[in-house]
Protein backbone atom coordinates (compact mmCIF):
# COMPACT_ATOMS: atom_id res chain seq x y z
CA UNK A 1 0.00 0.00 0.00
CA UNK A 2 2.72 2.33 0.84
CA UNK A 3 4.23 1.69 -2.72
CA UNK A 4 1.36 2.28 -4.10
CA UNK A 5 0.54 5.91 -2.82
CA UNK A 6 3.75 7.12 -3.10
CA UNK A 7 3.00 7.82 -7.05
CA UNK A 8 -0.29 9.18 -6.32
CA UNK A 9 1.47 11.57 -4.16
CA UNK A 10 3.93 12.97 -6.46
CA UNK A 11 1.80 12.82 -9.48
CA UNK A 12 -0.50 15.64 -7.12
CA UNK A 13 2.45 17.63 -6.11
CA UNK A 14 3.37 17.78 -9.98
CA UNK A 15 -0.71 18.98 -11.18
CA UNK A 16 -0.59 21.84 -8.16
CA UNK A 17 3.10 22.71 -9.38
CA UNK A 18 1.61 23.47 -12.66
CA UNK A 19 -2.01 24.86 -11.91
CA UNK A 20 0.53 27.68 -9.85
CA UNK A 21 2.48 28.01 -12.71
CA UNK A 22 -0.18 28.44 -15.60
CA UNK A 23 -2.27 30.66 -12.74
CA UNK A 24 1.26 33.09 -12.84
CA UNK A 25 1.60 33.31 -16.11
CA UNK A 26 -2.08 34.37 -17.16
CA UNK A 27 -1.20 37.37 -14.70
CA UNK A 28 -0.89 40.51 -17.42
CA UNK A 29 2.58 41.79 -17.47
CA UNK A 30 3.11 45.42 -16.75
CA UNK A 31 4.73 47.21 -19.41
CA UNK A 32 7.44 50.21 -19.27
CA UNK A 33 6.36 53.23 -21.02
CA UNK A 34 9.77 55.33 -20.08
CA UNK A 35 12.24 55.96 -17.97
CA UNK A 36 12.56 59.03 -15.48
CA UNK A 37 14.23 60.43 -12.56
CA UNK A 38 12.27 62.57 -9.73
CA UNK A 39 12.75 65.59 -10.14
CA UNK A 40 11.69 67.67 -6.74
CA UNK A 41 13.46 67.22 -3.81
CA UNK A 42 10.76 65.34 -2.07
CA UNK A 43 8.17 63.70 -3.95
CA UNK A 44 5.05 61.60 -2.05
CA UNK A 45 3.21 59.38 -4.64
CA UNK A 46 -0.33 59.05 -4.75
CA UNK A 47 -1.70 55.14 -3.87
CA UNK A 48 -4.24 55.21 -6.31
CA UNK A 49 -6.14 57.81 -8.76
CA UNK A 50 -9.10 58.55 -5.98
CA UNK A 51 -6.62 59.86 -3.75
CA UNK A 52 -7.20 63.63 -3.12
CA UNK A 53 -3.69 64.37 -1.66
CA UNK A 54 -0.88 62.02 -1.53
CA UNK A 55 -0.80 59.38 0.48
CA UNK A 56 1.65 57.14 -0.68
CA UNK A 57 5.66 56.44 -0.55
CA UNK A 58 8.40 59.43 -0.68
CA UNK A 59 10.71 59.26 -3.43
CA UNK A 60 13.89 61.42 -3.42
CA UNK A 61 15.39 63.42 -5.96
CA UNK A 62 17.21 61.48 -9.15
CA UNK A 63 15.28 58.27 -7.57
CA UNK A 64 15.40 56.40 -11.39
CA UNK A 65 11.85 55.19 -11.32
CA UNK A 66 9.96 53.08 -14.93
CA UNK A 67 6.54 54.44 -15.93
CA UNK A 68 3.63 52.19 -16.28
CA UNK A 69 0.65 53.53 -16.93
CA UNK A 70 -0.69 57.22 -18.10
CA UNK A 71 -4.15 58.87 -17.26
CA UNK A 72 -3.98 62.53 -18.73
CA UNK A 73 -1.20 64.51 -16.50
CA UNK A 74 -0.78 61.55 -14.27
CA UNK A 75 1.98 58.64 -14.38
CA UNK A 76 2.43 55.46 -12.91
CA UNK A 77 5.54 55.06 -11.43
CA UNK A 78 7.97 51.94 -10.06
CA UNK A 79 10.92 51.83 -8.67
CA UNK A 80 13.89 49.59 -8.41
CA UNK A 81 12.65 48.40 -5.03
CA UNK A 82 9.19 47.80 -5.96
CA UNK A 83 7.31 51.22 -5.05
CA UNK A 84 4.22 52.13 -7.17
CA UNK A 85 2.07 55.13 -6.67
CA UNK A 86 0.80 57.77 -9.24
CA UNK A 87 2.55 61.11 -9.83
CA UNK A 88 2.28 64.59 -12.41
CA UNK A 89 3.98 63.79 -15.38
CA UNK A 90 5.81 67.20 -14.60
CA UNK A 91 7.54 66.18 -11.69
CA UNK A 92 9.51 63.93 -13.52
CA UNK A 93 13.02 64.74 -15.43
CA UNK A 94 14.25 62.72 -18.04
CA UNK A 95 17.78 61.52 -18.53
CA UNK A 96 18.70 64.39 -21.21
CA UNK A 97 17.23 66.35 -18.72
CA UNK A 98 19.41 65.22 -15.58
CA UNK A 99 22.46 65.16 -17.54
CA UNK A 100 22.09 68.95 -18.26
CA UNK A 101 21.79 69.46 -15.03
CA UNK A 102 24.95 67.85 -14.18
CA UNK A 103 26.57 70.29 -16.69
CA UNK A 104 24.66 73.10 -15.47
CA UNK A 105 26.10 72.85 -11.99
CA UNK A 106 29.92 72.85 -13.69
CA UNK A 107 29.35 76.09 -15.08
CA UNK A 108 27.86 77.07 -12.38
CA UNK A 109 31.04 76.28 -10.27
CA UNK A 110 33.47 77.49 -12.47
CA UNK A 111 31.48 80.86 -12.21
CA UNK A 112 32.29 84.12 -10.10
CA UNK A 113 30.04 84.96 -7.33
CA UNK A 114 28.23 87.96 -7.30
CA UNK A 115 27.23 87.74 -3.73
CA UNK A 116 25.23 85.99 -1.47
CA UNK A 117 21.56 86.17 -1.03
CA UNK A 118 18.67 84.94 0.95
CA UNK A 119 14.51 84.73 0.68
CA UNK A 120 11.85 85.87 3.15
CA UNK A 121 9.73 83.37 2.16
CA UNK A 122 10.46 79.30 0.58
CA UNK A 123 10.97 79.73 -3.13
CA UNK A 124 11.85 76.58 -5.69
CA UNK A 125 14.89 76.47 -7.75
CA UNK A 126 14.07 75.16 -11.24
CA UNK A 127 16.11 72.88 -13.42
CA UNK A 128 15.32 75.64 -16.51
CA UNK A 129 14.32 79.49 -16.63
CA UNK A 130 10.70 79.22 -16.61
CA UNK A 131 7.89 79.31 -13.96
CA UNK A 132 7.03 75.53 -14.72
CA UNK A 133 9.86 73.92 -15.08
CA UNK A 134 10.94 71.07 -12.59
CA UNK A 135 12.06 72.07 -8.98
CA UNK A 136 14.50 69.64 -7.48
CA UNK A 137 15.01 72.32 -4.45
CA UNK A 138 13.64 74.74 -2.39
CA UNK A 139 15.45 77.60 -0.56
CA UNK A 140 14.21 78.34 3.10
CA UNK A 141 14.43 81.45 4.67
CA UNK A 142 18.16 81.76 5.96
CA UNK A 143 19.46 79.78 3.95
CA UNK A 144 22.26 81.01 1.80
CA UNK A 145 22.82 80.60 -1.88
CA UNK A 146 25.25 82.21 -4.34
CA UNK A 147 24.37 84.47 -7.50
CA UNK A 148 26.50 83.78 -10.53
CA UNK A 149 24.23 85.02 -13.47
CA UNK A 150 21.05 86.42 -14.72
CA UNK A 151 19.26 86.26 -17.28
CA UNK A 152 15.49 87.16 -19.44
CA UNK A 153 13.60 84.99 -20.31
CA UNK A 154 9.91 85.14 -21.72
CA UNK A 155 6.87 83.56 -20.47
CA UNK A 156 6.04 80.99 -22.37
CA UNK A 157 4.70 77.55 -21.81
CA UNK A 158 7.05 75.06 -20.45
CA UNK A 159 8.19 72.00 -23.12
CA UNK A 160 8.88 69.09 -21.17
CA UNK A 161 11.12 66.38 -23.43
CA UNK A 162 9.29 62.89 -24.15
CA UNK A 163 9.64 60.50 -21.31
CA UNK A 164 7.05 58.43 -22.77
CA UNK A 165 8.17 55.39 -25.25
CA UNK A 166 6.06 56.22 -28.98
CA UNK A 167 3.35 53.39 -28.71
CA UNK A 168 3.76 51.22 -32.17
CA UNK A 169 0.61 49.10 -31.57
CA UNK A 170 -1.29 51.85 -32.96
CA UNK A 171 -2.70 51.02 -36.52
CA UNK A 172 -3.53 53.30 -39.16
CA UNK A 173 -7.27 53.00 -39.79
CA UNK A 174 -7.44 51.77 -43.21
CA UNK A 175 -8.90 54.49 -46.11
CA UNK A 176 -12.70 54.69 -47.11
CA UNK A 177 -13.22 53.05 -50.03
CA UNK A 178 -16.71 53.67 -52.32
CA UNK A 179 -17.83 50.68 -53.75
CA UNK A 180 -18.15 51.55 -57.50
CA UNK A 181 -20.98 48.86 -57.78
CA UNK A 182 -23.54 50.71 -55.31
CA UNK A 183 -25.95 53.11 -56.50
CA UNK A 184 -24.61 56.26 -55.79
CA UNK A 185 -27.74 58.81 -56.81
CA UNK A 186 -28.23 61.52 -58.68
CA UNK A 187 -25.02 64.15 -59.26
CA UNK A 188 -24.47 66.98 -57.08
CA UNK A 189 -25.60 70.39 -59.02
CA UNK A 190 -23.26 72.48 -60.29
CA UNK A 191 -21.58 74.81 -57.65
CA UNK A 192 -23.17 78.55 -57.59
CA UNK A 193 -20.93 81.22 -59.42
CA UNK A 194 -19.06 83.82 -56.98
CA UNK A 195 -20.26 87.52 -56.74
CA UNK A 196 -18.76 90.21 -58.75
CA UNK A 197 -17.36 91.70 -55.80
CA UNK A 198 -15.17 88.66 -54.24
CA UNK A 199 -11.79 90.60 -54.30
CA UNK A 200 -13.63 93.18 -52.38
CA UNK A 201 -14.96 91.16 -49.71
CA UNK A 202 -12.13 88.62 -49.25
CA UNK A 203 -9.86 91.51 -48.59
CA UNK A 204 -9.53 92.12 -44.07
CA UNK A 205 -11.02 95.07 -42.72
CA UNK A 206 -8.88 97.77 -42.13
CA UNK A 207 -9.90 97.74 -38.47
CA UNK A 208 -8.76 93.97 -38.12
CA UNK A 209 -5.42 94.67 -39.52
CA UNK A 210 -4.40 97.25 -37.11
CA UNK A 211 -5.73 95.20 -34.31
CA UNK A 212 -3.52 92.27 -35.56
CA UNK A 213 -0.40 94.50 -36.02
CA UNK A 214 -1.10 96.13 -32.39
CA UNK A 215 -1.01 92.57 -30.68
CA UNK A 216 2.14 91.69 -32.94
CA UNK A 217 3.84 95.35 -31.48
CA UNK A 218 2.95 94.37 -27.90
CA UNK A 219 6.21 92.26 -26.52
CA UNK A 220 5.65 89.16 -24.55
CA UNK A 221 5.80 89.09 -20.96
CA UNK A 222 9.37 88.32 -19.83
CA UNK A 223 10.52 87.03 -16.46
CA UNK A 224 13.99 88.09 -14.90
CA UNK A 225 16.09 84.61 -13.57
CA UNK A 226 19.04 84.44 -11.82
CA UNK A 227 21.41 81.36 -12.03
CA UNK A 228 22.26 80.68 -8.24
CA UNK A 229 24.58 78.34 -6.69
CA UNK A 230 23.88 76.09 -3.67
CA UNK A 231 25.47 74.90 -1.05
CA UNK A 232 25.36 71.23 -2.10
CA UNK A 233 27.16 72.51 -5.44
CA UNK A 234 23.63 72.00 -7.49
CA UNK A 235 23.04 75.02 -9.21
CA UNK A 236 19.41 75.90 -10.31
CA UNK A 237 17.40 79.07 -11.59
CA UNK A 238 15.00 81.01 -9.43
CA UNK A 239 13.08 84.60 -10.04
CA UNK A 240 15.64 87.26 -9.48
CA UNK A 241 13.17 89.37 -7.75
CA UNK A 242 12.35 86.72 -4.99
CA UNK A 243 16.21 86.94 -3.89
CA UNK A 244 17.01 89.32 -1.20
CA UNK A 245 21.06 90.18 -1.23
CA UNK A 246 22.67 89.45 1.97
CA UNK A 247 24.90 93.15 2.01
CA UNK A 248 24.35 94.76 5.75
CA UNK A 249 21.09 97.10 6.11
CA UNK A 250 23.05 99.99 6.97
CA UNK A 251 24.15 99.58 2.87
CA UNK A 252 21.28 98.84 1.33
CA UNK A 253 19.55 102.08 2.58
CA UNK A 254 20.79 103.91 -0.26
CA UNK A 255 19.73 101.55 -3.16
CA UNK A 256 17.06 104.27 -3.51
CA UNK A 257 14.07 101.78 -4.57
CA UNK A 258 16.64 99.80 -7.47
CA UNK A 259 17.65 96.17 -7.23
CA UNK A 260 20.97 95.46 -5.77
CA UNK A 261 22.27 92.51 -8.31
CA UNK A 262 25.96 92.15 -7.04
CA UNK A 263 27.73 93.17 -4.47
CA UNK A 264 31.82 93.05 -3.02
CA UNK A 265 33.47 93.50 0.01
CA UNK A 266 36.59 95.68 -1.17
CA UNK A 267 38.31 96.40 2.26
CA UNK A 268 38.24 96.81 5.47
CA UNK A 269 37.92 100.02 8.17
CA UNK A 270 38.77 100.13 12.20
CA UNK A 271 36.34 102.41 13.60
CA UNK A 272 36.84 102.19 17.77
CA UNK A 273 36.30 98.21 18.87
CA UNK A 274 34.47 97.55 15.02
CA UNK A 275 35.47 96.22 11.53
CA UNK A 276 33.55 98.43 8.83
CA UNK A 277 34.12 96.89 5.38
CA UNK A 278 34.10 99.14 1.96
CA UNK A 279 31.43 97.78 -0.47
CA UNK A 280 31.11 97.98 -4.56
CA UNK A 281 27.31 97.33 -5.80
CA UNK A 282 25.49 97.14 -8.73
CA UNK A 283 22.07 97.99 -9.01
CA UNK A 284 19.28 98.12 -11.57
CA UNK A 285 15.94 100.54 -12.12
CA UNK A 286 12.41 98.51 -11.47
CA UNK A 287 11.43 96.14 -14.14
CA UNK A 288 12.78 93.69 -16.12
CA UNK A 289 15.54 94.72 -18.25
CA UNK A 290 17.70 92.81 -21.07
CA UNK A 291 21.17 93.68 -19.07
CA UNK A 292 22.52 93.28 -15.24
CA UNK A 293 22.73 96.65 -14.00
CA UNK A 294 22.12 100.06 -14.77
CA UNK A 295 24.62 101.36 -12.31
CA UNK A 296 27.70 100.77 -10.04
CA UNK A 297 28.66 102.65 -6.58
CA UNK A 298 31.89 102.40 -4.29
CA UNK A 299 31.26 102.98 -0.49
CA UNK A 300 33.77 104.09 2.18
CA UNK A 301 33.14 103.91 5.51
CA UNK A 302 33.86 107.37 7.30
CA UNK A 303 35.36 106.46 10.83
CA UNK A 304 35.14 109.95 12.30
CA UNK A 305 31.45 110.65 10.99
CA UNK A 306 30.54 106.63 11.86
CA UNK A 307 28.56 106.19 8.49
CA UNK A 308 28.93 105.41 4.67
CA UNK A 309 29.73 107.88 2.02
CA UNK A 310 29.96 107.34 -1.64
CA UNK A 311 33.34 107.35 -3.37
CA UNK A 312 32.16 106.91 -6.64
CA UNK A 313 29.25 106.67 -8.60
CA UNK A 314 28.27 105.99 -12.49
CA UNK A 315 24.71 105.48 -14.08
CA UNK A 316 22.62 105.24 -16.87
CA UNK A 317 24.77 102.23 -18.04
CA UNK A 318 23.94 98.91 -19.80
CA UNK A 319 26.16 96.67 -17.71
CA UNK A 320 26.91 93.10 -17.74
CA UNK A 321 28.41 89.94 -15.76
CA UNK A 322 31.00 89.50 -14.38
CA UNK A 323 31.76 91.99 -12.49
CA UNK A 324 35.74 91.61 -11.13
CA UNK A 325 37.79 92.30 -8.51
CA UNK A 326 41.24 92.55 -8.90
CA UNK A 327 44.58 94.13 -8.46
CA UNK A 328 45.74 96.80 -10.80
CA UNK A 329 48.84 98.75 -12.20
CA UNK A 330 48.92 102.14 -11.79
CA UNK A 331 51.92 104.13 -13.41
CA UNK A 332 52.30 107.37 -11.06
CA UNK A 333 54.79 109.51 -13.37
CA UNK A 334 57.76 107.07 -13.67
CA UNK A 335 57.00 104.61 -10.71
CA UNK A 336 54.54 101.79 -10.92
CA UNK A 337 52.30 100.90 -7.96
CA UNK A 338 49.34 98.02 -7.62
CA UNK A 339 46.00 99.26 -6.04
CA UNK A 340 43.06 97.72 -5.45
CA UNK A 341 40.78 97.56 -8.36
CA UNK A 342 37.83 96.61 -10.21
CA UNK A 343 36.34 95.97 -13.71
CA UNK A 344 32.88 96.03 -15.31
CA UNK A 345 31.94 95.61 -18.63
CA UNK A 346 29.27 98.19 -20.17
CA UNK A 347 27.50 98.74 -23.40
CA UNK A 348 28.10 101.56 -25.08
CA UNK A 349 26.59 103.59 -28.27
CA UNK A 350 27.06 101.47 -31.43
CA UNK A 351 25.86 98.48 -29.20
CA UNK A 352 29.85 97.90 -28.70
CA UNK A 353 30.74 96.45 -24.79
CA UNK A 354 33.52 97.00 -23.25
CA UNK A 355 35.88 96.38 -19.94
CA UNK A 356 36.44 99.03 -17.77
CA UNK A 357 39.15 98.68 -15.21
CA UNK A 358 39.25 101.05 -12.07
CA UNK A 359 41.67 101.55 -9.17
CA UNK A 360 41.08 102.84 -6.02
CA UNK A 361 42.60 104.34 -2.53
CA UNK A 362 39.89 105.25 -0.75
CA UNK A 363 38.40 108.35 -1.83
CA UNK A 364 40.58 107.96 -4.78
CA UNK A 365 39.25 106.04 -8.10
CA UNK A 366 40.70 106.28 -11.39
CA UNK A 367 39.50 105.05 -14.78
CA UNK A 368 42.76 103.03 -16.06
CA UNK A 369 41.67 101.03 -19.34
CA UNK A 370 39.01 101.20 -21.28
CA UNK A 371 39.30 97.84 -23.83
CA UNK A 372 36.50 97.06 -26.60
CA UNK A 373 35.15 93.16 -26.38
CA UNK A 374 35.14 91.12 -29.48
CA UNK A 375 31.90 89.20 -29.50
CA UNK A 376 34.15 86.24 -29.04
CA UNK A 377 35.32 87.42 -26.14
CA UNK A 378 32.04 88.78 -24.28
CA UNK A 379 30.82 85.90 -21.52
CA UNK A 380 28.32 83.07 -22.66
CA UNK A 381 24.93 83.48 -21.81
CA UNK A 382 25.01 80.33 -19.13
Amino acid sequence: MHLRGRPCKVLSVYLVLLLAGCGVSRQPKEQVLGIAYVGPAVLRLRRDLTSKVPDGDTLRHGERVEIIGRRRIFVKVRTASGIRGWTQLRSLLSEQQMQELSRLAERAAAMPSHGAATVYEPLNVHTEPNRQAPTFHQIQPGEHVQLVARRLAPRVPYQNPTLLRQDRTTESRPAFSRNPDKHQGPPPPPAPKPPANWLELSRTPPEVLAARAARQAKSPAVDTWALVRLNNGRAGWVLARMLRMEIPDEVAQYSEGHAITSYFSVGQVRDGDQIKHNWLWTTLAPGDHPYDFDSFRYFVWNPRRHRYETAYIERNLKGYFPVSIHPVEVNLGRKQQVWPGFSVIVEEAGGVRYRKTYAYQVYLVRLIAKTPLSPAAQPPTP
